[in-house]
């Protein structure tokens, strides 16, 4: 039996459920997980269903036989095989934790991703890219060359198919063209619970105000820098006692978890776009939750 996951948004209206469920049952699958969201404020309806198929009816045939459903109800829909890991693409610059974080929980088999590449403006990280047989690609950046800079790296998302990108601590700030062309494809990672702390050294300016929680927060990357719909936060508690280093490792480390649960929460289906805010449903249980990913 192959597993299918099956998204869809629409207006929200009578009947859409059972519309589903009896094409579901129609074609001999069994739903096995699901999860759906009423928006009274925007009047959208959001399901993602995980299902098995005891029948005959392929990939591609059941994305033409629901064809008729969705046009009934006029929904945006999407069928994918569970099988098939999304292709995705890590861009990074000097600091390495979330990197790190990222291939390992990679190599274990936490992240069930296809990593078609790592792109970067140093040479850092060159070694243990290669070290893990991921092709690395070295694009220098500055304000002389960034519009070619940025050129390459759309070569090699379309060259590679890259159905994801993931900013692990990509220092330089993306074209409007750039994140429009690729919007909800784009995912990275902000050092900051809330937007504030802006600029170098924001744990140092985190100690300085005295705060008592830090954390990170992770969102789809749009043209207002830092302030695209958020997936995933997270907060790490702190004390006068610590000092701007201890800031600093407990901040690296929540970054690393907020951005692995962001990641792993799109690649399942589970993020949906709702205007400057996500839908995120949760994992089902025996999936590979947030407790078992630290």
């Amino acid at each position: 039996m192959k597993s299918y996951t099956l998204r869809v948004t629409c207006v929200s209206t009578r009947g859409i459920v059972a519309a589903i469920s009896g094409f579901l049952a129609v074609q001999d699958c069994n739903i096995t997980d699901s999860a759906q969201f009423d928006d009274a404020e925007t009047g959208r309806f959001f399901m993602r269903m995980s299902f098995r198929s005891e029948g005959s009816a392929d990939l591609d045939g059941l994305r033409e036989a629901f064809a008729p459903v969705a046009e009934e109800f006029g929904m945006e829909f999407e069928i994918t095989d569970d099988a098939v890991k999304k292709k995705v693409l890590i861009m990074v610059s000097r600091f390495g934790h979330c990197l790190n974080d990222l291939l390992y929980r990679w190599r274990i088999g936490g992240l069930p991703i296809d990593i078609v590449g790592v792109v970067s403006n140093h040479h850092e990280y060159q070694k243990l890219v290669v070290n893990h047989d991921i092709p690395f690609h070295m694009i220098r950046v500055t304000a002389a060359n960034k519009p070619q800079a940025e050129a390459r790296q759309m070569e090699i998302i379309e060259e590679t198919g890259a159905e994801l990108i993931v900013l692990a601590r990509y220092m330089q700030v993306l074209s409007d063209a750039m994140c429009q062309k690729m919007s909800g494809r784009i995912i990275n990672i902000h050092h900051s619970f809330l937007p504030s702390f802006k600029g170098a050294n924001p744990y140092k300016q985190a100690y300085e105000r005295g705060v008592k929680l830090i954390g990170a927060t992770s969102h789809y990357v749009t043209a207002d820098l830092d302030e695209g719909p958020i997936i995933e936060q997270d907060t790490v508690r702190v004390t006068h006692a610590q000092s701007p280093g201890d800031y600093v490792s407990l901040g690296r480390d929540v970054e690393s978890q907020v951005l692995s649960r962001a990641v792993h929460a799109h690649i399942h289906g589970r993020v949906f776009l709702n205007g400057a805010k996500t839908v995120v449903f949760p994992a089902s249980p025996g999936s590979y939750v947030s407790e078992r990913m630290g």
